[in-house]
């Protein structure tokens, strides 16, 4: 049976801790299926004789994912609710990650790592959807942070520990490591029907397609375009950067503050949560420091670059949670899961495009700093959005 489509009685504060810990552990299962194969690359690269560019897709692909499952996602939640949404998702992205722990080549390991994309990409629009369910409106900043906070500790925690530790207890098996990182999302899933059902009466049928009229849809959604292609694009972009500077040997440090601080961005955001999220002023404050820490990384050299980036990083990962939470925030709970869908349709889009189109510049030039340049003139193109978001919040829709 189809969940109830309506906001309902949040759950008693004794019941508030499994629920965080519940979005916490869902959080982290949006990044880590994604961010694991980086460090895997090599390994799988070497077994399946892959090219540089299929070798690149295992991550590139699943991002293109990310924007076109969300649609899927918006229509499932209409459908069948945002907490069936959810563990459906889960599913599906434990199929196509443990998936490719088990595939025999190439085609079967891209078609594997396209269905672990969409089961991530549902479960984006599916996570915002269900805060209005689970929590308290004064609750709802907090209930974006600690999920988020679990998306980016998954960051760091994929590309972190697979290598020093995970392969080694696994023999050095890449496919043992997939299936290791993969299948406990399935307890997960499971552990979501756990909380009290949804008390609601449907309200009818909910829309699920982009609401195109709605402002929010395409400035947040370009505004999430801007955080991410500077996170992806100069995570990406990185050690050519390093490189044309004759900085190559620092490398592993800078990736390790870069995406650490993504960790931090995610703690400093649990704190401030309550105060930060939904305050337009501090949207454009942190997407200004991101563009200058990107234009830092190619201006200045050595430590400086690396400091200038890692800045960027700490200040999109905040700004990329203030923009998640928009959403529930701002909307009806029936349109959450709607407008989060579309934000992400765009914002991934855009985070996949302008660092690929980026890099072909560069290609062009010879040059790895007009690759990013890109990316700061597109993130200075949409920054005057930020100025015009109306972030008041909007009631339920009476019940029909």
């Amino acid at each position: 049976m189809a969940e109830p489509q309506a906001a309902t009685t949040p759950p008693p504060p004794a019941r508030l801790l499994p629920v965080a810990v519940l979005l916490w552990l869902a959080g982290v299962y949006l990044r880590i299926p994604v961010l694991v194969a980086p460090p895997l690359a090599p390994f799988i690269g070497d077994e399946l004789a892959l090219t540089q560019a299929l070798t690149g897709a295992l991550t590139t692909l699943p991002i293109l994912m990310l924007a076109i499952g969300s649609m899927p996602g918006s229509l499932a939640i209409a459908r069948i609710g945002p907490r069936n949404t959810l563990a459906l998702a889960m599913v599906i992205m434990v199929i196509g990650s443990a998936g490719r722990g088990l595939v025999p080549d190439t085609f079967t390991l891209m078609l594997a790592s396209a269905v672990m994309g969409l089961g991530v990409a549902m479960m984006q629009p599916a996570l915002p959807a269900l805060l209005p369910r689970w929590l308290e409106p004064h609750h709802l900043a907090l209930g974006s942070a600690i999920y988020m906070n679990g998306m980016l500790m998954g960051e760091f925690i994929g590309a972190g520990i697979t290598l020093p530790v995970l392969m080694p207890l696994l023999e050095n098996s890449w496919r043992a490591t997939l299936l290791a990182w993969s299948l406990p999302a399935l307890l997960v899933a499971a552990a979501l029907y756990l909380p009290r059902r949804d008390r609601a009466k449907p309200v009818g049928k909910v829309s699920w397609l982009p609401d195109w009229s709605n402002p929010l849809t395409l400035r947040v959604g370009l505004l999430l375009g801007l955080s991410g292609s500077m996170f992806f694009g100069l995570n990406a972009y990185m050690g050519n950067l390093l490189e044309q500077q004759g900085q190559f040997d620092k490398l592993s440090e800078a990736l390790f503050w870069y995406n650490i601080a993504q960790v931090f961005a995610s703690l400093t955001m649990l704190k401030m949560a309550r105060y930060w999220v939904g305050r337009r002023s501090v949207i454009i404050v942190t997407a200004s420091i991101s563009i200058l820490g990107t234009l830092g990384a190619i201006t200045f050299t050595g430590w400086w670059s690396i400091a200038s980036a890692t800045l960027m990083s700490l200040t999109a990962g905040i700004l990329l949670i203030l923009l998640v939470a928009i959403p529930p925030l701002v909307t009806s709970s029936r349109e959450t899961g709607r407008l989060s869908a579309g934000t992400f349709l765009v914002g991934y889009t855009m985070a996949f495009s302008v660092p690929m189109l980026g890099g072909l510049i560069a290609d062009w030039t010879g040059d790895a700093r007009h690759a990013i340049l890109t990316i700061i003139a597109y993130s200075v193109l949409v920054l005057p959005l930020a100025f015009t978001l109306d972030l008041k919040r909007k009631k339920d829709q009476p019940e029909s």
